[in-house]
This record gives structure tokens, sequence and C-alpha cells, in this order.
């Protein structure tokens, strides 16, 4: 009896990682925008970056039950850690890119200790004021980062040694979707795994995880430390593909706007941090050429009404797509 019920329950663990069809169309379908609208492609290319960004934050809400308000922290640290290596070292976007990843990753081993224990209040705070520290260390170490002028002068090199970053951003969106589409798969397989659904007994009670056995401690450091990863990795592509780095990428907004994303997306699923950020971005990009000054409160009203009417019923649809 133990070997049907263990491929069984091995089964319906690992059926969330299986492809469905719908899915290969999507991923082709963002490859071709830069093609097909190459007009779009710096469009593409940040909604990519910030559909990542999302994820990330997602491994730590939606997965673990870890608030936050200071996501922006690796982030931003990301972001700078490609710029200065371009800058200082070398220009190869590849070899930029895992350094930064590695470096945010040990700022998020280092930052993982704050918010192992305390109530969700607790780290909403820490969370904030580590991403509010580093905004303020960037700014005073002006010499280095730029501080409120930003970190400029930045120049890239070609992808691979191979394709060099154009004017019109086709280069800079497939770089970006590629890195994407590498890392979702990587999160994806994670979240499936006997480890995803420890982080997920994790979020659904704490106390019981702790009493069948389920290390929290060293899940929730490791989660925390994977998501600070690739949320350095989406502020390394920003960087890269802009060639500019400023105290904007720390700021409270970066943080509040993922947090939105996943809030009109869903969390608990890595497909709704793409959603939420596809939302967003042509929302606001929308909403700021028709209201310029006035394109926030129209944002806002939206959520409002997507609270009162229910993102279940709205988003009804995508149930399928989560089966």
């Amino acid at each position: 009896m133990d070997g049907p019920r263990t491929d069984a329950l091995r089964r319906r663990l690992l059926d969330p990682a299986r492809w469905r069809p719908w899915e290969f169309v999507v991923w082709a379908l963002a490859f071709a925008l830069p093609w097909a609208m190459p007009s779009h492609a710096l469009m593409v290319n940040e909604i990519a970056i910030v559909a990542l960004f999302a994820m990330s934050l997602d491994l730590i809400l939606g997965y673990t039950g870890i608030v936050s308000l200071g996501h922006a922290a690796f982030f931003g640290f990301g972001a700078y850690a490609a710029a200065l290596f371009a800058k200082h070292v070398m220009p190869d976007p590849t070899v930029g890119l895992m350094v930064a990843v590695g470096l945010s990753a040990a700022l998020g081993a280092l930052a993982s200790v704050t918010i192992l224990r305390g109530s969700d209040l607790t780290r909403l705070m820490v969370t904030l004021g580590t991403a509010l520290l580093l905004l303020e260390l960037a700014n005073k170490l002006d010499g280095l980062t730029g501080g409120a002028d930003g970190l400029q002068g930045v120049v890239m090199g070609p992808v691979l040694g191979l394709f060099d970053f154009d004017l019109y951003g086709r280069t800079a969106a497939w770089y970006s979707l590629s890195v994407v589409l590498l890392l979702f798969l990587l999160m994806r397989r994670l979240v499936c795994s006997p480890f995803g659904a420890t982080l997920k007994a994790i979020r659904d009670n704490r106390l019981r995880a702790m009493a069948v056995g389920i290390p929290v401690v060293s899940r929730m450091a490791v989660i925390y430390t994977v998501a600070a990863a690739v949320a350095g990795a989406a502020g390394a592509l920003l960087a890269q593909t802009t060639g500019f780095a400023s105290l904007d990428v720390l700021a409270f907004d970066r943080s509040a706007d993922v947090l939105l994303m996943l809030v009109i997306g869903g969390v608990g699923w890595l497909y709704g941090g793409i959603a939420g950020a596809v939302v967003f971005k042509l929302l606001q990009d929308t909403l700021s050429s028709v209201t310029p000054q006035y394109w926030m409160f129209w944002i806002g009203l939206i959520l409002v009404l997507l609270m009162l009417v229910g993102r279940e019923r709205l988003l009804k649809p995508w149930k399928m797509f989560k089966r």
C-alpha cells in the first residue's frame, strides 16, 4: 500500500510543475513581441523585469507567508552591484548578472536574521528599515554611487559577446526575457518540490510545521536568501538594460508597486506576479499618457474596486490555468 500512496503523493506534488499547452503559447508570444512590435520592445523589457521582481516577492509572501515592505532593498542592491561591476571591473552582462545575484543572495542571507523572529508587523518594519538604510547609504556614498544624480557612464558589452544592445531595446528585451524564463523554471521547480511543500506548511501554520519536524528557521532563511537573489537579478537587469542606476531603485515606491502587482495577479502562484506586472505596467503607461497628473488616482480607484468586488470574481477565468 505504501508504494501506490507514495507514487500518488509524488504525482500530486509534481503536477503543478508540468507544463500546460497555454504556457508555451504565452512564452512564445512574449519572445515574439520585441520582433513583432519593435516600438514596444522597451516596454516588454520593463514588464519582464518587474515581473521577475514580483515573482521574487511571491516566494516569500505567497509561498512562505513572510510579509515585506522593503523588498526593493535587494532589487536596488542588485542594480548598483551590476552597474558598478560594469563600470569599474568589466562590462560583460552575464558575468555582471551573476555577481549581482551572488551579492544580493549574501545580503539576503544576512538580512534573513532579522525576519526569523517577531510578528508580521515587526517584519514589515524591519524590512522597511533595511531598505531605508540602504537608500540613505547609497545617497551618502555619492562618490561611489553618484548619490541623487545616479550612477552614470555605465556601458554594457554585448550579451555573450555576440548581441549588442540596440536603441530599440530588442536585445535588452530578449536578454531580460531569457533570464526571466530561466529563473522562472528554477523557482517553479523549487516551489513544486518537497522543499516548496514545507514552505506552504510554514505559511499555513508555523507552529504545526514545527511540531511535525520541519526546520522552520532554516527554511525561512533559505527562501529569503533565494528571493533576495532573484530580486537582485531583476535589479541587475534594469541597470544593465538602461545603463543607469539611481536612488529610485531603492525607493519605497518600488516595494509598494510590487505589492500592488501581487494584489492584482494573486499570490502563491508564480504566474500571478507575471499577470500583475503586465496589468499594472499597462495601466500605468495608459493612464499616465491620458492623465499625467492623476494616473495614481485611477490606479488606486481600480484597486479599491478590485477589493470591493473581489479579485477572485474578476479573475475567475485564470483559475482554469492554475490547475
